[in-house]
Protein backbone atom coordinates (compact mmCIF):
# COMPACT_ATOMS: atom_id res chain seq x y z
CA UNK A 1 0.00 0.00 0.00
CA UNK A 2 1.57 3.37 -1.23
CA UNK A 3 0.58 6.54 0.83
CA UNK A 4 1.28 9.56 -1.48
CA UNK A 5 1.21 13.18 -0.44
CA UNK A 6 -0.69 15.51 -2.22
CA UNK A 7 1.15 18.40 -3.43
CA UNK A 8 -1.80 21.02 -5.51
CA UNK A 9 -0.45 23.25 -7.42
CA UNK A 10 -2.16 26.95 -7.60
CA UNK A 11 -0.94 30.52 -9.12
CA UNK A 12 2.43 28.37 -8.83
CA UNK A 13 1.87 27.68 -4.94
CA UNK A 14 1.08 24.00 -3.09
CA UNK A 15 -2.34 24.78 -1.75
CA UNK A 16 -4.91 22.55 -0.58
CA UNK A 17 -8.93 22.97 -1.83
CA UNK A 18 -11.96 22.46 0.20
CA UNK A 19 -14.38 20.41 -1.78
CA UNK A 20 -12.45 21.59 -4.68
CA UNK A 21 -13.75 24.67 -4.91
CA UNK A 22 -10.64 27.41 -5.92
CA UNK A 23 -11.76 30.32 -4.21
CA UNK A 24 -11.63 28.20 -1.02
CA UNK A 25 -7.58 27.38 -1.24
CA UNK A 26 -5.51 27.60 1.91
CA UNK A 27 -1.51 28.05 1.05
CA UNK A 28 0.34 26.22 2.96
CA UNK A 29 3.79 26.44 0.93
CA UNK A 30 4.85 29.07 -1.39
CA UNK A 31 7.83 27.22 -2.39
CA UNK A 32 6.28 23.32 -3.81
CA UNK A 33 9.91 22.15 -4.64
CA UNK A 34 10.87 22.46 -1.08
CA UNK A 35 7.97 20.83 0.19
CA UNK A 36 8.16 17.84 -2.16
CA UNK A 37 11.76 17.27 -1.22
CA UNK A 38 10.34 17.54 2.64
CA UNK A 39 7.85 14.95 1.72
CA UNK A 40 10.78 13.29 0.17
CA UNK A 41 12.98 13.31 3.07
CA UNK A 42 10.38 12.23 5.28
CA UNK A 43 10.21 9.04 3.66
CA UNK A 44 7.16 8.99 1.05
CA UNK A 45 8.38 6.69 -1.96
CA UNK A 46 5.93 8.56 -4.42
CA UNK A 47 4.27 12.03 -5.01
CA UNK A 48 0.81 13.19 -6.05
CA UNK A 49 0.94 16.21 -8.11
CA UNK A 50 -1.81 18.04 -9.25
CA UNK A 51 -2.17 21.40 -11.68
CA UNK A 52 -5.45 22.38 -10.03
CA UNK A 53 -5.08 25.53 -12.74
CA UNK A 54 -4.76 23.62 -15.53
CA UNK A 55 -7.37 21.16 -14.75
CA UNK A 56 -9.75 24.29 -14.90
CA UNK A 57 -7.99 25.98 -18.08
CA UNK A 58 -7.75 22.44 -19.83
CA UNK A 59 -4.29 23.11 -20.30
CA UNK A 60 -1.08 22.81 -18.28
CA UNK A 61 -0.38 26.00 -16.61
CA UNK A 62 1.69 25.57 -13.54
CA UNK A 63 4.76 23.70 -15.86
CA UNK A 64 7.34 25.76 -14.31
CA UNK A 65 6.43 24.37 -10.46
CA UNK A 66 6.24 20.83 -11.45
CA UNK A 67 9.63 20.84 -13.33
CA UNK A 68 10.65 22.79 -10.12
CA UNK A 69 9.34 19.76 -7.69
CA UNK A 70 10.40 17.05 -10.74
CA UNK A 71 14.45 18.66 -10.54
CA UNK A 72 14.24 18.93 -6.28
CA UNK A 73 13.41 15.38 -5.69
CA UNK A 74 14.53 11.62 -7.27
CA UNK A 75 11.14 9.56 -6.53
CA UNK A 76 9.01 8.77 -9.15
CA UNK A 77 5.81 11.47 -9.67
CA UNK A 78 2.18 10.80 -10.86
CA UNK A 79 0.76 14.23 -12.34
CA UNK A 80 -2.64 15.32 -13.32
CA UNK A 81 -4.36 18.63 -14.13
CA UNK A 82 -4.95 20.21 -17.65
CA UNK A 83 -3.62 17.07 -19.48
CA UNK A 84 -6.12 16.33 -22.60
CA UNK A 85 -3.85 15.29 -25.18
CA UNK A 86 -1.49 13.03 -26.34
CA UNK A 87 1.40 15.39 -27.11
CA UNK A 88 0.97 16.96 -23.76
CA UNK A 89 1.00 13.20 -22.43
CA UNK A 90 4.63 12.66 -24.45
CA UNK A 91 6.11 15.74 -23.01
CA UNK A 92 5.46 14.77 -19.02
CA UNK A 93 6.98 11.57 -19.45
CA UNK A 94 9.87 12.54 -21.86
CA UNK A 95 10.51 14.88 -19.30
CA UNK A 96 10.72 12.41 -16.93
CA UNK A 97 7.08 12.14 -15.09
CA UNK A 98 6.59 8.42 -13.93
CA UNK A 99 2.66 8.31 -14.31
CA UNK A 100 0.23 10.92 -15.98
CA UNK A 101 -3.19 11.21 -14.56
CA UNK A 102 -6.18 11.99 -16.90
CA UNK A 103 -9.59 12.76 -15.59
CA UNK A 104 -11.90 15.18 -17.28
CA UNK A 105 -9.74 13.66 -20.81
CA UNK A 106 -11.31 10.08 -20.12
CA UNK A 107 -14.81 10.98 -19.97
CA UNK A 108 -14.44 13.54 -22.88
CA UNK A 109 -11.93 11.27 -25.01
CA UNK A 110 -11.78 7.69 -23.84
CA UNK A 111 -9.95 6.92 -26.97
CA UNK A 112 -6.99 9.20 -25.93
CA UNK A 113 -7.00 6.95 -23.06
CA UNK A 114 -6.79 4.01 -24.61
CA UNK A 115 -4.11 5.35 -27.20
CA UNK A 116 -2.09 6.66 -24.30
CA UNK A 117 -1.91 3.38 -22.06
CA UNK A 118 -1.09 1.55 -25.12
CA UNK A 119 2.16 3.76 -25.88
CA UNK A 120 2.94 4.02 -22.73
CA UNK A 121 2.31 0.94 -20.61
CA UNK A 122 2.29 1.25 -16.72
CA UNK A 123 2.31 5.44 -16.98
CA UNK A 124 -1.25 5.82 -17.14
CA UNK A 125 -3.70 6.44 -14.33
CA UNK A 126 -7.38 7.25 -14.74
CA UNK A 127 -8.77 10.07 -12.45
CA UNK A 128 -12.09 9.32 -11.02
CA UNK A 129 -13.89 11.80 -9.09
CA UNK A 130 -17.02 11.44 -7.74
CA UNK A 131 -19.90 13.79 -6.61
CA UNK A 132 -22.78 11.53 -4.95
CA UNK A 133 -21.40 8.14 -7.38
CA UNK A 134 -21.83 10.63 -10.44
CA UNK A 135 -18.36 11.70 -12.34
CA UNK A 136 -17.37 15.37 -11.65
CA UNK A 137 -15.00 16.78 -14.81
CA UNK A 138 -13.39 20.39 -15.20
CA UNK A 139 -11.65 20.60 -12.38
CA UNK A 140 -15.02 19.65 -10.98
CA UNK A 141 -16.97 22.81 -12.07
CA UNK A 142 -18.74 20.04 -14.20
CA UNK A 143 -20.76 16.72 -13.03
CA UNK A 144 -21.49 14.54 -15.77
CA UNK A 145 -24.09 11.76 -15.97
CA UNK A 146 -22.01 8.67 -16.17
CA UNK A 147 -21.37 6.72 -13.08
CA UNK A 148 -18.18 6.00 -11.04
CA UNK A 149 -18.62 1.95 -12.25
CA UNK A 150 -19.25 2.61 -15.81
CA UNK A 151 -16.23 5.35 -16.08
CA UNK A 152 -14.04 2.55 -14.45
CA UNK A 153 -15.08 -0.59 -16.46
CA UNK A 154 -14.55 1.43 -19.92
CA UNK A 155 -10.85 0.77 -19.46
CA UNK A 156 -10.79 -2.19 -17.89
CA UNK A 157 -8.91 -3.85 -20.82
CA UNK A 158 -7.20 -0.54 -21.55
CA UNK A 159 -3.93 -1.24 -19.49
CA UNK A 160 -4.44 1.15 -17.27
CA UNK A 161 -1.67 1.72 -14.60
CA UNK A 162 -4.31 2.60 -11.66
CA UNK A 163 -7.80 4.40 -11.13
CA UNK A 164 -7.59 7.03 -8.59
CA UNK A 165 -10.71 7.38 -6.75
CA UNK A 166 -11.67 11.08 -4.78
CA UNK A 167 -14.86 11.48 -3.27
CA UNK A 168 -15.23 14.92 -3.27
CA UNK A 169 -17.85 16.26 -0.58
CA UNK A 170 -14.49 14.79 1.52
CA UNK A 171 -11.62 16.14 -0.28
CA UNK A 172 -10.21 18.79 1.94
CA UNK A 173 -12.55 18.59 5.02
CA UNK A 174 -10.79 15.51 6.88
CA UNK A 175 -14.23 13.74 7.56
CA UNK A 176 -12.14 10.40 6.66
CA UNK A 177 -11.68 8.54 3.18
CA UNK A 178 -15.04 6.72 2.00
CA UNK A 179 -13.23 3.23 1.90
CA UNK A 180 -16.74 1.16 1.54
CA UNK A 181 -17.43 3.39 -2.12
CA UNK A 182 -13.77 2.81 -2.65
CA UNK A 183 -13.59 -0.78 -1.60
CA UNK A 184 -16.32 -1.59 -3.63
CA UNK A 185 -15.29 0.01 -6.51
CA UNK A 186 -11.75 -2.10 -6.47
CA UNK A 187 -13.91 -4.92 -6.64
CA UNK A 188 -15.98 -4.14 -9.32
CA UNK A 189 -12.34 -3.86 -11.82
CA UNK A 190 -9.25 -5.81 -11.92
CA UNK A 191 -7.21 -2.21 -12.50
CA UNK A 192 -5.65 -0.94 -9.08
CA UNK A 193 -7.50 1.70 -7.41
CA UNK A 194 -6.19 4.65 -5.08
CA UNK A 195 -8.10 5.79 -2.16
CA UNK A 196 -8.41 9.70 -1.93
CA UNK A 197 -10.21 12.77 -0.37
CA UNK A 198 -11.03 13.10 3.37
CA UNK A 199 -7.71 11.23 5.04
CA UNK A 200 -7.51 12.32 8.50
CA UNK A 201 -5.80 11.01 10.83
CA UNK A 202 -3.72 7.55 11.94
CA UNK A 203 -6.55 6.02 12.07
CA UNK A 204 -7.50 6.24 8.42
CA UNK A 205 -4.35 4.77 7.83
CA UNK A 206 -5.42 1.55 10.20
CA UNK A 207 -8.74 1.22 8.58
CA UNK A 208 -6.66 1.48 5.03
CA UNK A 209 -4.77 -1.47 6.31
CA UNK A 210 -7.61 -4.02 7.24
CA UNK A 211 -7.91 -6.98 5.38
CA UNK A 212 -11.06 -5.56 3.83
CA UNK A 213 -9.27 -2.85 2.24
CA UNK A 214 -6.44 -4.93 1.12
CA UNK A 215 -7.40 -4.43 -2.63
CA UNK A 216 -6.76 -1.29 -2.63
CA UNK A 217 -3.49 0.38 -3.86
CA UNK A 218 -2.86 3.34 -1.90
CA UNK A 219 -3.82 6.39 -0.66
CA UNK A 220 -3.52 9.95 -1.25
CA UNK A 221 -3.30 12.29 1.68
CA UNK A 222 -3.20 15.93 1.58
CA UNK A 223 -4.39 18.95 4.37
CA UNK A 224 -3.92 16.16 7.18
CA UNK A 225 -0.27 16.10 6.42
CA UNK A 226 -0.19 19.86 5.89
CA UNK A 227 -2.00 20.89 9.16
CA UNK A 228 -0.01 17.98 11.70
CA UNK A 229 -3.59 16.04 12.01
CA UNK A 230 -1.50 12.99 10.34
CA UNK A 231 2.07 12.35 11.24
CA UNK A 232 3.74 11.35 8.22
CA UNK A 233 6.63 8.87 10.78
CA UNK A 234 4.09 7.12 12.26
CA UNK A 235 1.91 6.72 9.28
CA UNK A 236 4.67 5.39 7.31
CA UNK A 237 6.08 3.50 10.20
CA UNK A 238 2.68 1.97 10.61
CA UNK A 239 2.31 0.95 6.99
CA UNK A 240 6.19 -0.44 7.02
CA UNK A 241 5.73 -2.75 10.01
CA UNK A 242 1.91 -4.30 8.78
CA UNK A 243 3.69 -4.96 5.58
CA UNK A 244 6.87 -6.29 7.04
CA UNK A 245 4.88 -8.96 8.92
CA UNK A 246 3.50 -10.03 5.97
CA UNK A 247 6.91 -10.45 4.15
CA UNK A 248 6.99 -7.21 2.68
CA UNK A 249 9.17 -4.01 2.92
CA UNK A 250 8.37 -0.68 2.83
CA UNK A 251 5.58 0.86 1.59
CA UNK A 252 4.74 -1.89 -0.90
Amino acid sequence: MILFPAIDLKDGQCVRLRQGEMDQATVFNADPAAQAKQFEDQGFEWLHVVDLNGAFEGKPVNGAAVEAIFDAVHVPIQLGGGIRDIDTIAAWLDKGIDRVILGTAAVRDPDLVREAARDFPGCIAVGIDARDGKVAIEGWAETSEMSVLDLARRFEDAGVAAIIHTDIARDGVLEGLNLDATAELADQVTIPVIASGGLASIDDIRKLLEPRYAKLDGAITGRALYDGSLDAQQALALIAERYARHGHTGQY
